[in-house]
């Protein structure tokens, strides 16, 4: 059952038209008091869609005490916001209040009910107590992120995958995309670091000939390629302010226009986001647009950096092992348990992309005679890689050595930052990041 909050009777009236169409059970309430009776005293209802103001003050504090009263009685019970474009400020607020979603005034009937099927089915969803078993993600560690990824991969809902670079957010980007009903669909990648201000709109919706100067042809954009699949968003942590209006107006309306086109056209993708940066953070520093902060964390999965992960070193290894080998045409090749130890040791500020590609040196550099990869083969190249000092062997602080290893790295490479973000196994814009952080 839905329970509609609205004190105009317009409203709920043609919520439950449009509700009970889709076979939702509806049940209206003109205020707060009536809502919570409603909520306590009815087990059945399972979402709370419910307006913000309910007098003539427009300030959202009446809808701010319900949803926190309503969280009170039935925290389980997801609630949806409902407010005008201009107060999306009270949206906000009322997610750090607990809200699941927010949708605004006057609302498109699509959109709304994706949202509330959305919110039902990710409240309802049994945990997964096992991963599809053709997933590339290696590492026990994982299991439970990956039991999260099975469980919210059949929803829309937008997801926002966390960590350092070289964590694997992109292949889990990929397992949410092949277990979502949408796996027949394209798969988009966008890395949004690479994308200027001003060529933004032209990537992401597309552009008419002649729109601009240099609109020599038509071009679909990124949200055209992906319909009917999942659009990943990278380094979303890069992507400049008023370029985060535009987005957040797409992923609100799910609807754009093409540079040059007037006609308005509606997004049919599943959106999934990865930073490296803290966005919490960016937002305090107002460098990030908390509106749109909330709109893409409805689902957050952190990755934790592979020195918190030690664990799944033998298997990564071994994994990355057996590809390389095949890949390149090369019998089996093992690795000693030595030289597993010795892995153990070294911080990876590049991550799993960085032990894949120590490993894949091993392999290729060894003597072709042997059959196994020892500790020498791992500490002859990790050498030549700034972040491959050994954990204690002297004392210093984590960010003490990924300073000395990024100074270190830029010396070697004269200052060439792009071949020192490929060898640390970083993107330029985290290791711009890291530069500036530590005053190099």
């Amino acid at each position: 059952m839905i329970l509609v909050v609205d004190d105009d009777k317009n409203i709920r009236l043609s919520l439950k038209l449009i509700l009970e169409r889709n076979e939702y059970e509806v049940t209206l309430a003109e205020g707060p008091k009536e809502a919570m009776q409603i909520v306590r005293n009815t087990p059945a209802v399972e979402l709370v869609l419910m307006d913000m103001n309910y007098t003539r003050a427009t300030d959202g504090e009446e809808g701010l005490t319900l949803l926190k009263q309503v969280k009170v009685f039935r925290p389980e019970v997801p609630c949806i916001l409902m407010t005008a474009w201009g107060s999306i400020d009270l949206a906000v607020q009322g997610m750090r209040a607990g809200a699941f979603d927010f949708i605004t005034k006057p609302w498109d009937n699509g959109v709304l009910l994706d949202r509330i099927e959305t919110a039902i089915k990710i409240n309802n969803a049994s945990p997964a107590t096992q991963p599809i078993q053709s997933s590339p993600i290696v590492g026990t560690s994982l299991s439970g992120i990956l039991a999260t990824v099975a469980r919210v991969a059949p929803t829309n809902a937008p997801v926002l995958i966390t960590g350092e670079s070289g964590t694997g957010k992109e292949l889990i980007a990929e397992a949410i995309h092949r277990q979502s009903q949408r796996a027949n669909g394209p798969f988009v990648k966008v890395n949004l670091g690479g994308i200027s201000t001003s060529l933004f709109e032209s990537e992401m919706f597309g552009h008419k000939k002649g729109s601009f100067t240099d609109a020599k042809a038509d071009r679909i954009g990124r949200f055209e390629l992906a319909k009917g699949g999942t659009i990943f968003l990278d380094e979303i942590g890069e992507l400049s302010l008023a370029s985060q209006v535009k987005l957040l107006r797409v992923l609100q309306d799910q609807t754009y226009e093409v540079l040059g086109d007037s006609q308005t056209r509606r997004t049919d993708v599943r959106v999934v986001c990865a930073t490296n940066a803290d966005l919490r953070v960016m937002v305090e520093e107002k460098t990030f647009r908390e509106d749109l902060f909330y709109r893409i964390n409805i689902i957050n999965l952190h990755l934790p950096p592979l020195r918190d992960r030690r664990e799944d070193i033998p298997l990564l290894v071994n994994h990355f092992l057996r590809m390389a080998c095949e890949a390149n045409g090369l019998p089996p090749v093992t690795v000693s348990t030595e030289a597993i130890g010795y892995l153990q040791t070294l911080p990876f500020l590049g991550n799993i992309r960085e032990l894949k590609n120590l490993v894949e040196r091993a392999l290729l550099m060894k003597d072709p005679a042997a059959s196994q990869l020892t500790a020498a083969d791992f500490a002859l190249l990790s050498k030549d890689i700034p972040s491959g000092k050994p954990i204690g062997t002297e004392p210093a602080t984590l960010d003490s050595m990924e300073r000395n290893a990024i100074a270190a790295c830029i010396a070697k490479h004269n200052g060439n930052l792009s071949l020192v973000a490929k060898e640390l196994g970083i993107s330029r814009g985290a290791l711009y990041r890291k530069i500036e952080k530590h005053g190099l």
